[in-house]
């Protein structure tokens, strides 16, 4: 019995029961211990003389248990309904947004009347051609047109740089990494049991805020890597500085021929083809070094192309894996240990310097720099040589420290700040510990939530409190704009905009009120020539000194400026309670309190009210005088003439009463110092 299959058995036993007759299948299931009804079945397959089965085969086609797929036919559409893509499928299904997992598909399929165990869901999915599968990184955003074109563009200027000998690197900046010990994923081989213990949470690690930013430089043409780890900011000037001290400890030794060199570079971060700091910086190092400087960004959306991904960053984060990064040393040595068995070998070093953020370079200095654009693609490819540069980027490297000081020198005269330097350095003395809370108040506005970690220490600063009192004491005076500031300090407004808004809060705060004045300039080169030579610009302060003249007024211009001052805080409250009214309630937290460059000063309104209330010219030759239209000119008159009736000031009437701007402008006397609103702007 043992050594045959079910059919034999069965067919054996009945064969005995035949012989034995009568109880013959009661007697032989129970010698053989088998079930009557197997025997009696045995007993009905010889009787009915059916054909022997295919030879293997031990019962019929069509014989045991159905599959779940034939007892429920519906069973398999329902689950192929479940998996089918989200945009596809039941966008009421509960299972749109929970992982589709086999246990939630067989408890969803059993919810709607198929039960169903999860190893037969398993079994019916394979069968139906599905797998488990990760999300694949393939979608490199929106395709731009020239994408192909750009990739064999640069393949033609790395092939022919490196037949000519000439070093061609590839550069980007690796991610950031917060020092401290944090996780970094990964595995190594240590004792069992003993695994390195770190942080559970980074939010309020590393109070701080030390970081270590690699920006990697990778030889396409040797196989070798350089980093440079910056602690302060990856910016533009960091970018090429990394590319200079790559140069000076391995390139110049490298290619000591070299005349050109080529850079491969993503489109975007610090070394994106729309920075100019980044061409006015490149364009420095190509008058250092003497090189012909070639630039090829790779299209929008194709960083991971770049050769300094895949040839040396990935290699490092394999080599620190599952190491806390704990210093900068940790992150220098880690990188300089970095090996392959290709022959890849990477060079590391410190950089500890700062990098302050807002450095910006004109349109005007960018078009000073040597760049030629490539007839293809010039926004992505360019040249910069070492011809003519050390007029324009020179001041853009010096900014932090000589040009920028030296337009602080400018900004200070005491003609535009209405104080002596002693007074200017008092008040920066008093308002500067009050900007440091109100910045982390303005930041806390924006966030929302109070700050996780403590700030960090990235270096100096590019504006010091000093710095701040100074640009918005010159902007609250109306000298000139935020741009133009912003032009002579190579800063841009987002450095700018915030410290003012914080100043001009603080200066609110104790007391201290800021009188414009009408001494205004439109460019920075109208400025400085105004510091230095003492020239006047035409512009809408220059009418301002030819209509105060006495001859107009009927009053001397230090009575008139009595009057000025007597009327100007009426006037600004007058002003701003029709503001109030028009706005419905009070100033919203951080607005900027009217400070812009406005079509007329509020000693200009109260001069044109003198004059017209003299009669000395009618509205449409004052508002030609004044530069500015009727409706301006109306305003302003309604205003100031409200409250001189009830000052009860009365004005003699003019000589003359001139009908047009050129005769009332003739008929004063145009003097050196400009219109001010008082002696001390400053109370």
């Amino acid at each position: 019995m043992p050594h045959l299959n079910e059919r034999q058995r069965r067919l054996i036993l009945a064969n005995e029961a035949r012989i034995l007759g009568h109880g013959g299948i009661r007697t032989v299931a129970r010698i053989a211990r088998v079930s009557e009804s197997t025997v009696r079945k045995g007993v009905f397959e010889l009787e009915a003389g059916g054909e022997p089965l295919a030879e293997g085969r031990v019962r019929k086609p069509g014989g045991g248990r159905q599959t779940a797929v034939e007892r429920d036919p519906e069973l398999l559409p329902a689950l192929l309904r479940l998996v089918e893509p989200d945009e596809r499928g039941d966008p009421m299904s509960p299972l749109r947004w929970t992982t589709k997992s086999l246990r939630n598909l067989a408890e969803e399929l059993t919810r709607h009347g198929h039960a169903v165990s999860p190893v037969t869901v398993g079994r019916l999915l394979r069968e139906n051609g599905f797998s488990l599968q990760a999300a694949s990184k393939r979608l490199e955003g929106k395709q731009h047109p020239d994408r192909d074109v750009q990739f064999r563009y640069i393949n033609e200027q790395v092939k022919a740089h490196q037949s000519d000998g000439e070093p061609v690197i590839s550069v980007d900046t690796k991610k950031k990494e917060m020092l401290g010990q944090l996780l970094n994923p990964g595995r190594q081989w240590r004792p069992k049991g003993d695994p390195v213990e770190v942080e559970d949470h980074s939010f309020f690690f590393a109070p701080n805020g030390e970081v270590a930013i690699p920006y990697g430089i990778y030889d396409m043409t040797a196989g070798t890597g350089w980093v440079n780890v910056g602690v302060d900011h990856d910016t533009s000037v960091f970018a090429v500085e990394s590319i200079r001290r790559w140069w000076h400890s391995r390139g110049s030794l490298d290619y000591p021929k070299a005349a050109r060199l080529l850079i491969t570079a993503d489109a975007g971060g610090s070394n994106g083809y729309r920075y100019r700091v980044w061409k006015s910086e490149l364009a420095a190092l190509a008058t250092e070094t003497g090189l012909n400087i070639t630039v090829c960004h790779f299209p929008p959306g194709t960083s991971k192309w770049n050769k300094v991904e895949h040839r040396l960053f990935s290699h490092i984060t394999m080599n620190w894996r599952g190491r806390p990064l704990t210093s900068h040393e940790v992150v220098v040595r880690s990188i300089a240990a970095t090996r392959t068995r290709t022959g890849l070998r990477v060079e590391a070093a410190l950089d500890p310097r700062p990098y302050p953020l807002g450095v910006t370079v004109s349109k005007a200095q960018l078009q000073q720099l040597p760049i030629e654009y490539h007839p293809e693609r010039g926004t992505w490819n360019y040249s910069i040589g070492p011809r003519g540069h050390s007029t324009c980027t020179s001041s853009v490297r010096a900014a932090p420290d000589t040009a920028r000081q030296e337009a602080l020198g400018i900004l200070s005269d005491p003609r535009f700040t209405g104080m002596s330097h002693v007074e200017l350095s008092a008040l920066a003395e008093r308002i500067a510990p009050d900007l440091g809370a109100l910045r982390e108040e303005r930041l806390h506005r924006q966030r929302g939530r109070a700050r996780r970690q403590e700030a960090g220490n990235h270096g100096r600063p590019a504006l010091t409190p000093a710095d701040k009192v100074l640009l918005a004491v010159v902007y609250l005076r109306h000298v000139t704009s935020q741009n133009v500031m912003a032009e002579m300090l190579s800063l841009n407004q987002h450095a700018i905009g915030p410290a003012i808004k914080d100043v001009r809060r603080a200066l609110t705060e104790h007391g201290v009120v800021i009188a414009p004045t009408t001494l205004c300039f439109a460019s920075s080169r109208d400025l400085i020539a105004f510091v230095r030579h003492g020239t006047l610009p035409p512009g809408r302060f220059s009418p301002s000194q030819a209509l105060s003249d006495p001859v107009l007024t009927g009053m001397s211009r230090a009575d008139l400026a009595a009057l000025i001052e007597r009327l100007s805080l009426r006037h600004a409250a007058l002003v701003e309670k029709r503001r109030h009214q028009r706005r419905g309630g009070p100033r919203q937290p951080g607005t900027r309190g009217g400070v812009f460059r406005q079509k007329i000063t509020d000693a200009e309104r109260i001069l044109a009210a003198v004059l017209y209330a003299r009669k000395a010219g009618t509205r449409p030759a004052l508002a030609e005088a004044f530069g500015i239209g009727l409706r301006t000119l109306n305003s302003a008159l309604t205003e100031v003439q409200s409250i001189l009736q009830e000052e009860g000031i009365e004005l003699p009437p003019a000589a003359t009463r001139f009908t047009t701007a050129a005769d009332l402008l003739a008929a004063g006397r145009v003097l050196q110092e400009p219109l001010s609103n008082s002696d001390t702007p400053m109370s």
